[in-house]
């Protein structure tokens, strides 16, 4: 009897690991230029300051990813 790879034992292909690992680092990113937004929004900045915020959060999102993977893969 042999032992197949079943669904519970993880991705069959490793296209499937790829997209969940740049699904995560999209999500992270997003996370970073959010909660920047969200500061600025409970401190009753202009629309233009959030906006401001979520793309500064973004930027410093990507930079950080960038950063953690450049220390991750030394």
């Amino acid at each position: 009897m042999s032992r197949g790879r079943g669904p519970s034992r993880g991705p069959s292909r490793p296209s499937e690991v790829t997209d969940a690992a740049d699904q995560l680092k999209i999500v992270f990113v997003l996370l970073v230029g959010l909660s920047g937004g969200s500061i600025a929004l409970q401190s009753d900045a202009s629309p233009a300051v959030i906006g401001g915020a979520i793309l500064g959060g973004i930027i410093a999102g990507g930079a950080l990813l960038w950063y953690l993977i450049r220390m991750t893969t030394d």
